[in-house]
């Protein structure tokens, strides 16, 4: 920090010292100036016979004094100077400039009030000493000293009305660019929440429905091992091969946390729909039989709304696997009606607790497909079906507007596309008693 501004600060927290100072400048221009003869025979002329009155002197430095308050009170400073400069007009010295400290306290009241205020106030003590000095004073009324009485007075109400409205100006700037700071500084905040959200959400579904199938391809294989070693060694297999693609999800995921610094990230695109015989067939080979009916063939979906049909159809599957028993059966319908997509997944598990478990066991499962749907604009709903198993329906947003021209030009469609699995349950039965 320079001198300079060390000053500046000094003096910006010691006010009484800077009106001191002003005071003791005003009083010493008044005092100089009352020993000026502006209309000497030889033009304006200067000299200690020129002294004016100790009446004159003494109002000076009253006037002088008052200007010390004028950050306090600067109505009454004004009152006070404006009333010495009356009697100064009246029967004093007219050569006393006692009307600058007026001036002084004009621009103080303009400087710390509003626009009317200045203009009423300024009008008023413009006019009255003016036409006190034109009326009551030893001077001609049109005398340059009256005139310049109303000049000096304008002066310092538009000068202070300035220096107001500069100072106003400038904190809206400070106020306005501090707000835009919070402001920036809270959607950061609500951004990273967002973010964070949205990744606890994939987070839970790769785990859930990966760790889902291990957990129930390693039943499988212990049922087995002794007996039919290699349906064993084939569920062992799925294992591994689920366990490697919940690692490469979840680096995938992870890989979002990662800085600037840090090694590349995996750029494996997200999953979606076109990876929906994929996600099933990983279900079928656990021995949850599913069938998938299609008519959205043609639609292209925007990335978040993909990304989050599939983890609906994800979640929901993985929950009928856990929940829905060993002979529990799934159906799977991707359909296009208008502007939406609607993802329904049905099973047909005992209808008895088959609600009360789910909603104990996966709850945030559901509520994790909820605030993902909801979030994009749709709807979800998830309860029992009636006469038993559990339904779960979406319905997604279409919002990209290159949708309407790709949908048409692709083929009409009669009808929905089955695809039926074969029943791997018989051939990978599950162990009794062993709870997915």
């Amino acid at each position: 920090m320079s001198t300079l501004q060390r000053a500046r600060n000094r003096l910006r927290h010691h006010p009484l010292i800077v009106d001191g100072a002003l005071a003791a400048a005003v009083l010493a221009c008044m005092v100089i100036g009352s020993f000026a003869e502006p209309n000497g025979r030889h033009g304006t002329s200067w000299g200690t016979h020129n002294m004016p009155d100790p009446l004159s002197l003494f109002l000076t430095a009253l006037a002088a004094a008052a200007l010390v308050l004028r950050r306090r009170s600067p109505m009454r400073v004004l009152a006070a100077t404006g009333a010495l400069s009356t009697v100064e007009f009246v029967i004093g010295d007219p050569r006393a400039p006692v009307a600058m400290s007026a001036a002084v306290a004009l621009y103080t009241v303009a400087s710390t009030t509003d626009r009317p205020t200045t203009w009423r106030v300024g009008l008023l003590t413009m006019t009255v000493l003016t036409a006190v000095a034109m009326l009551a004073g030893p001077l001609p009324w049109y005398a340059q000293e009256n005139l310049g009485i109303f000049a000096w007075t304008g002066m310092a109400a538009a000068a202070g009305d300035a220096v107001r409205s500069r100072r106003a100006f400038v904190h809206a700037i400070r106020e306005r660019a501090e707000r835009a700071e919070r402001t920036r500084e809270e959607e950061a905040r609500r951004r990273v929440a967002e973010e964070r959200l949205r990744i606890a959400r994939d987070l839970h579904d790769v785990v859930a429905h990966h760790i889902a199938l291990v957990n129930v391809q390693a039943g499988v294989a212990a049922h087995v091992m002794d007996k039919r070693p290699d349906q064993a060694k084939e569920a062992l297999a799925h294992v591994r091969e689920a366990s490697r693609s919940a690692l490469n999800e979840l680096r995938a995921t992870v890989g979002l946390l990662r800085q600037s610094g840090d090694p590349e990230a995996p750029t494996e695109p997200a999953p979606g729909l076109h990876r929906l015989e994929e996600l099933v067939g990983t279900f079928r080979s656990a021995g949850l039989p599913v069938e998938v009916a299609r008519t959205d063939q043609g639609t292209a979906l925007p990335a978040a709304v993909d990304l989050a049909a599939y983890r609906v159809i994800q979640e929901a599957l993985t929950n009928v696997r856990k929940h829905a028993g060993q002979d529990a059966k799934a159906e799977v319908s991707v359909v296009r009606v208008g502007p939406d997509v609607e993802i329904t997944v049905l099973d047909d598990g005992p209808g008895d607790d088959t609600a009360a478990r789910r909603e104990e066991s996966g709850g945030h499962g559901l509520l994790g497909m909820r605030e993902r749907v909801t979030a994009l604009g749709g709807t979800c709903t998830a309860g029992p079906r009636y006469g038993g198993g559990f339904r779960v329906h979406a319905i997604l947003p279409v919002k990209s507007g290159a949708q309407s021209g790709t949908q048409s030009a692709a083929p009409a469609r009669t009808g929905p596309t089955n695809t039926t699995p074969t029943n791997t349950a018989a051939t990978h039965p599950a162990p009794e008693g062993n709870p997915a």
